[in-house]
């Protein structure tokens, strides 16, 4: 079976280098996923599984034949053109159908130092020497089986294969996931960026009710003396600037608008949106200390609740 055989077998056609699919579209990854192939190659088979989960860098864990071992670094490099960020675990196991995959091994200098030693304690002990071929020959390490040598480039030939598919099936369930988390992200920012809007259109508002009760207060308490209208202005200045969140609601559309186009860009941006995320929950966290009234109150406190959602989201991105 060819290469491109095995691989369609395995799994959808990616390109290793990046994270593009067939049409060259850069793709949100996650870092959860699963890969799984089995590529045999005359009487030699390889199974490759591979499970990821979210981590902060890029950590392989790999179990395989002993015999294999010497594999390890070339496999680590290989994962690290299909992934960059997650918590990997890459199990490996390995058939062999050929008839003679062993050999008996005669260890002529161990049996002569047996039979000596047989002639030694006969001497010794006046025991009649029973000494017979077969006695001789089923002492320890006097025949034993050994592996037959084995051909490096062949079996890495067939075990990159297996690699490669199962890699390709771990990618393409990435990229499945990614776009599913991409999906969700994007409909709790395009939420936030209306919550932002609402913020923005309610202040006003604010101003203007505390203003209208600052003065039915004033004429309350002085009856009909004349209200200074200035002392009433620089009241209602002082609450607006108190309560004023315009510079967080434009540092957090501009965030919400970043973490967007991050999102439809594509690529490695898992750390990116992190950084973006935790700024935004900086900026939610403020409009919410400075919230006048209920109305304003209940708008940050959705505004917090779906940051930390998207935050938590983020976390399984690459």
């Amino acid at each position: 079976m060819s290469l491109p055989e095995q691989r369609q077998m395995c799994g959808a056609h990616l390109d290793s280098d990046t994270c593009h699919t067939k049409e060259g579209k850069i793709m949100v990854r996650s870092m959860t996923g699963f890969g799984r192939c089995e590529y045999l190659q005359g009487s030699k088979k390889f199974t490759v599984e591979i499970k990821a989960v979210n981590h902060r860098y890029f950590d392989v864990n790999i179990k395989m034949p002993k015999k294999f071992s010497f594999f390890e670094a070339t496999i680590r490099n290989e994962l690290k053109t299909w992934v960059q960020r997650g918590k990997v675990d890459l199990y490996v196991t390995y058939e062999d159908y050929a008839e003679e995959t062993v050999a008996l091994k005669y260890n002529e200098a161990l049996a002569g130092q047996y039979l000596a030693y047989f002639h030694q304690m006969s001497e010794k002990f006046g025991l009649t020497e029973d000494v017979t071929v077969s006695r001789l020959g089923r002492c320890p390490d006097v025949f034993s089986m050994e592996e037959q040598d084995i051909d490096e480039n062949e079996i890495w030939e067939v075990l990159q294969h297996a690699l490669w598919g199962a890699c390709e099936q771990l990618s393409a369930s990435r990229e499945k996931e990614g776009e599913s988390l991409k999906t969700d992200i994007l409909d709790k920012l395009a939420r936030m960026d209306e919550n932002v809007s609402l913020v923005e259109a309610r202040y006003p508002q604010i101003v203007a009710e505390y203003r209208t009760k600052l003065e039915d207060k004033v004429k309350e308490l002085l009856a009909d003396t004349q209200i200074e209208e200035s002392r009433i202005a620089s009241e209602v200045v002082l609450f607006a600037d108190k309560i004023c969140t315009d510079e967080e609601t434009v540092r957090l559309r501009s965030h919400i608008h970043t973490m967007q186009a991050a999102l439809t860009g594509g690529g490695e941006i898992g750390r990116k949106l992190d950084f973006i995320a935790q700024e935004m929950n900086r900026e939610a966290n403020t409009i919410l200390s400075k919230a006048n009234d209920l109305e304003t109150s209940n708008i940050a406190i959705d505004l917090k609740t779906d940051v930390e959602k998207v935050r938590e989201q983020i976390q399984n991105i690459e």
